[in-house]
């Protein structure tokens, strides 16, 4: 028997990236990574100066993400603001590589950055 779909997660899916993608793109940093259920784009969390993912859910209508830590399995979804239980397992890689340090890439990450979360 197999399990059906979980709406909004697309386990195939893999993920766009080591690093959040919108940072990449403008040259700016990250405290954590999300990852988009539906599509697989890596966004930062609403904690860091950007909060990519939550925008990208907004944009795109893809409300679940789960975390892209080293260690995390956590679903999210921003519609209901509520965990989604019993996620399935996703297209490797879960995490960022467990080298890449958080707050990340240390080269883009300012002095005195505890200032600038939310």
């Amino acid at each position: 028997m197999t399990t059906p779909p979980t709406p909004g997660i697309d386990p195939s899916v893999p993920p766009s990236g080591d690093g959040c993608a919108d940072c990449d793109q403008a040259g700016g940093w990250w405290l954590h990574l999300r990852r988009c259920a539906s599509c697989g784009h890596i966004g930062c969390c609403d904690s860091s100066p950007a909060q990519h993912a939550s925008a990208h859910a907004a944009a795109t209508g893809h409300d679940v993400i789960r975390s892209y830590e080293p260690g995390e399995d956590w679903y999210w979804n921003y519609r209901t603001e509520s965990y989604v239980e019993d996620g399935p397992d996703l297209a490797p890689p879960l995490s960022h590589p467990a080298t890449q340090p958080t707050p990340g890439p240390a080269d883009r990450v300012p002095q005195g950055w505890r200032s600038q979360l939310h």
